[in-house]
């Protein structure tokens, strides 16, 4: 195998960008602040779209290189630029009021192209836990096949039939087998007669050669020039763009990067092996050797520094506890002096705090600057999560840039690096063994607590069980193996002029697909990214029946590898009765996906458990069951927890408005596909079914209907037997609009219905607001009227001013 040059070649180019990204970002020189609203939005557009094109080449870096260390180091900034990533798309919707964004106007000044704007997924979000993935999907079938065992054993018996009824039925087989014999005997029998007429009508004599060769070449000729003039006439109307173009064949250079990626992967293998081997190793020896030495330093210091305390206070100080740091703070270059002073400060800022509990309720004042040190952590989180990628590119630079490497040819793992830092491991291991053996009890006394502050409604219950309970019950389900990239949906081209135009466009089904990979895969697939960035608890999507909302879904949790719990309304029917059972239930789930990360929670039909009035056919099935419970539970998500709640409503306007917001914050709302998109997915799908059919005029014709109707139509027409036919009798868009005809389509009203409930959330009612400042700061253009104009409105002044003085005279 060839070491990977080209990889590396592309790592350092995308190091040289992402360093001149942050120059841009963080310049020495500060800029005075815009107030241009435009410029703003721009400039934070061309910092996404530049992050952007370093995701895609970080990660294509990432899932190719083999040497173990590298790729450590290749995770740290992908992982820094996806969080920057989503913090600046998290910008530009405050910014704009908007979830969906259109750069249109900037992909020519940065050579893109729209197919550039796709977020990539990472591939190490699957392929690295593909060991645990396919253990959990072992385990999950077992149990689902269990319960499958269960529940035909627990069937009602089938009602018996009737003597009478048996008898018929037999009758009615016999007889229809009887006529099916008889009717392949007569075919026989005609076919045998048809042979015997064709035999006898031949003559005993033969045709010349000469004639009969002439006969064949002139068939041959015939059939040669027009099977040429049909592929020259084919190729023209590709040409042309009038017929879709073949499905193209994979050529053998394709097959050969493909097989060069999967050895390349298989000696990631075993360099990984080696170097986790190399680790366990390589810290043994670190602690047997430089172990004893270690401990001996780290003993002299802190003797050296209770000694030099004493001289300069006066008195021997009190061990520093775990919270304030136990003995780092005494390993860090600082004076006696100044570690008693911090000691001492923290103290009192305890003390301040226990006598502030111990008062009342706090003024307003006090409730402002709280409010305000909450934006200013904010800030200074986003502005944190930009330091670490300076700081990951910073140790990129030092650490691999000048390291001479000619003679790790195989890109093998650097046994020098590896013992550097198991030393910095010892080192922090034997630290805490020497401050254990000073204040014993404070580790006692943590752990007691840590015990003691998350209390269980399932006591002595293992997750093994609580998982098997959820999938006998159906809580637990298994998700559909569908990429995102099977969502299929155009670019919209006509958005920025719309919007120049204060017309607000709907979202393309390519638009959609993005929002969800940056909500929620790109959260859920990195712990880190999760932790840092800007927290999403919970998601909505809503749109028509059909537009394909549990696509997504299935999607979503196939792209993470996360765990599905179904707590819909249907599902739970009959279900852990009671509000003790709710209480339950919630419990049990939250517990299991806080163990099994990732996990999605999913609710279908979301607006039925924010009813504002339960419908009477639906009172018995309790839709509001989980209303009280499930908003406190949602609060409980942490940035820890890879959890994410998932709703899908196809009529979220017959819920209570404010309730549903309350609990979703992050609102997609799914159009139905424009041109663009059903053409592109009649092109996926129709590709293979000949040039005659006509797809941009069925494009057309399905305007207004949603993928899910074109994808019933095209299977109730292309079945196995029409497909057969496909040689003989090519397919034509007429046979898709019978079909087609038959599905309801998603007419205006419906589709006025559901801007109208969007312009109600609280990111439409800002949108309407910026719409309505951005109208009125537009300057008014009077049109200048011509003279022929003012000659017309003179001659109508002189006929109403007669009018006035005849009426005057009457």
């Amino acid at each position: 195998l060839t070491p990977p040059l080209s990889y590396g070649r592309m790592w350092a180019e995308a190091q040289g960008a992402l360093d001149e990204l942050l120059e841009d970002e963080a310049p020495t020189v500060q800029p005075p602040p815009q107030k241009d609203h435009l410029q703003v939005f721009q400039t934070l557009a061309s910092f996404y779209l530049r992050y952007l094109q370093i995701f895609r080449a970080l990660e294509a870096v990432y899932d190719q290189l083999v040497h173990p260390q590298k790729r450590r180091t290749v995770r740290h900034v992908l992982e820094g630029v996806m969080g920057r990533l989503l913090e600046l798309k998290n910008d530009m919707v405050d910014l704009e009021a908007s979830e969906f964004h259109y750069f249109d106007d900037m992909l020519q000044d940065l050579k893109m192209t729209p197919e550039d704007l796709e977020v990539p997924i990472p591939r190490y979000f699957v392929r690295e836990r593909m060991k645990v993935l396919k253990q959990r999907e072992k385990m999950l079938a077992h149990i689902l096949a269990k319960r499958e065992h269960a529940v035909e054993f627990l069937m009602v018996p089938v009602q018996t039939m009737s003597m009478e009824r048996a008898v018929r039925v037999l009758q009615v087989s016999e007889r229809a087998r009887q006529g099916r014999l008889r009717a392949h005997f007569m075919k026989q029998i005609t076919e045998q007669e048809r042979r015997r007429r064709s035999h006898e009508g031949c003559g005993p004599c033969m045709p010349h050669p000469q004639l009969a060769a002439t006969l064949i070449q002139k068939v041959w000729r015939g059939y040669r020039q027009r099977k040429k003039t049909s592929k020259e006439r084919l190729d023209e109307m590709i040409f042309l763009g009038m017929v879709t173009p073949r499905p193209p064949v994979s050529s053998p250079a394709e097959k050969r990067a493909w097989q060069a990626e999967r050895s390349r992967r298989q000696v990631q293998e075993q360099h990984e092996a080696e170097y986790q081997q190399a680790l366990v190793n390589l810290k043994e020896s670190v602690r047997s050797v430089d172990g004893p030495d270690i401990k001996a330093t780290l003993q002299d210091q802190i003797r050296q520094w209770f000694l030099e305390c004493r001289d300069a206070t006066g008195s021997f100080p009190d061990f520093p506890s775990v919270e304030d740091g136990g003995s780092a703070s005494i390993f860090a270059e600082k004076t006696p002096e100044q570690v008693a002073a911090e000691l001492a400060a923290k103290q009192e800022e305890k003390e301040e705090k226990k006598k502030k509990k111990s008062k009342g309720k706090p003024d307003k004042r006090a409730g402002k600057d709280r409010k305000e040190k909450k934006k200013e952590k904010k800030r200074g989180e986003y502005i944190l999560f930009c330091v670490c990628v300076c700081v990951c590119v910073c140790v990129c630079a030092e650490v691999w840039q000048a390291r001479d490497e000619c003679y790790n040819f195989p890109q093998r793992f650097d046994p020098q690096l590896v013992r550097e830092e198991k030393r910095q491991e010892v080192e922090e291991e034997i630290r805490l063994q020497v401050s254990t053996t000073h204040c014993p009890r404070q580790s006692i006394t943590h752990r007691r607590l840590g015990d003691a502050l998350h209390p269980t409604l399932v006591p002595r219950r293992t997750i093994e069980s609580l998982y098997e309970e959820l999938a006998m019950e159906g809580v637990l389900v298994r998700t559909m193996n569908i990429k995102m990239s099977e969502y299929l949906g155009e670019y919209s081209y006509l958005a920025t002029s719309l919007r120049q135009r204060a017309v607000e466009p709907m979202p393309s089904l390519s638009d959609v697909r993005q929002l969800v990979t940056l909500y929620g895969v790109l959260p859920l697939g990195s712990q880190s990214v999760h932790e840092r960035g800007p927290l999403i608890r919970s998601l909505l999507l809503a749109g028509p029946t059909g537009v394909g909302k549990k696509t997504l879904l299935h999607a979503l949790c196939t792209e993470t590898g996360a765990n599905l719990f179904q707590l819909s309304r249907a599902n739970l029917v009959g279900k852990y009765p009671g509000r003790s059972g709710v209480q339950l239930l919630l419990h049990m789930v939250f517990k299991v996906a806080r163990q099994l990360q990732p996990s999605v929670i999913w609710i279908e039909d979301a607006e039925k458990t924010f009813y504002k009035k339960v419908p009477k056919q639906e009172k018995e099935l309790e839709p509001r069951r989980l209303k009280r419970d499930l908003p406190k539970m949602v609060k409980s998500i942490k940035a820890e927890d890879r959890i994410l709640l998932v709703g899908t409503s196809c009529r979220p306007f017959d819920a209570d408005h404010r309730a549903l917001c309350k609990v979703y914050r992050k609102i997609v709302l799914i159009p139905r596909p424009d041109y663009a998109s059903r053409l592109k997915l009649l092109m996926t799908r129709g590709a293979q079914l000949g040039p005659t059919l006509d797809l941009s005029s069925l494009a057309k014709v399905t305007d207004g209907y949603t993928p899910g109707h074109i994808l019933r139509v095209a299977q109730s027409v292309l079945s196995v037997r029409r497909l057969s036919e496909q040689v003989r009798r090519p397919l034509t868009a007429v046979e898709f609009l019978q079909p087609l005809a038959r599905q309801d389509p998603v007419y205006k009203e419906e589709e006025e219905a559901f801007k109208a409930w969007y312009s109600r959330t609280p990111l439409g009612k800002r949108r309407a607001r910026a719409n309505a400042s951005n109208l009125a700061a537009m300057p008014r253009t009077r049109k200048k009227k011509s003279g022929k104009d003012l000659k017309n409105r003179r001659q109508e002044r002189v006929k109403n001013g007669t009018r006035d003085r005849r009426k005057k005279t009457k």
